[in-house]
């Protein structure tokens, strides 16, 4: 049995640390006991540690670099504009639609006046945008084809027209802001 010089607890012979405090126990002599160094341990310089440590960061970075871009929308799921063919309603997340009726090709920007979004097309369409009940909305929509057919544009919230214009001329362009 070795006592614990620190704490006084009577440990087996074979301890090389105190069971009671963790104290590295000396011998009868006052010599430590000699402590057999394994060679299969991780004996290794601080520079092989700092390289395992990178090399542990840089695998870290790079999975989190895949899974934020593979978690991330393609460039047309950001651009907030979903074409409705009216075959399903939409929830009330999304109150605004904008209905364009002309039978040549045109420009369109429309949505949140800070986030517009660009879209150019051939005939009559009906998107509905990712705006909030409260937001502002901005419609811009032109003629492309200088066509002399009437273009109309109605702006529709939560299934009521609340603001709508028309133009016949040729350069026809219809600006629409509404505030709710």
């Amino acid at each position: 049995m070795v006592k614990c010089p620190r704490c006084g607890y009577e440990n087996s012979s074979s301890a090389v640390y105190c069971d009671n405090c963790a104290y590295l126990l000396a011998d009868d002599d006052g010599k430590k006991i000699n402590m057999v160094r394994r060679e299969s341990s991780w004996n290794m310089g601080i520079a092989k540690k700092i390289v395992i440590v990178l090399g542990i960061v840089i695998v870290m970075f790079l999975l989190f670099s895949f899974v934020y871009n593979n978690t991330q929308p393609t460039e047309q799921e950001s651009l907030n504009v979903i074409t409705d063919d009216g075959s399903h309603l939409q929830t009330s997340s999304y109150p605004y639609k904008v209905k364009i009726q002309y039978s040549g090709s045109w420009y369109a920007e429309m949505g949140d006046p800070n986030y517009l979004i660009k879209e150019a097309d051939y005939g009559s369409k009906t998107y509905t945008l990712d705006c909030a009940a409260w937001e502002r909305v901005s419609l811009d929509v032109q003629k492309q084809d200088w066509g002399e057919e009437e273009l109309s544009v109605q702006l529709i919230r939560n299934g009521e027209v609340v603001a709508e214009n028309s133009t016949t001329d040729a350069n026809g362009r219809i600006v629409i802001h509404y505030n709710y």
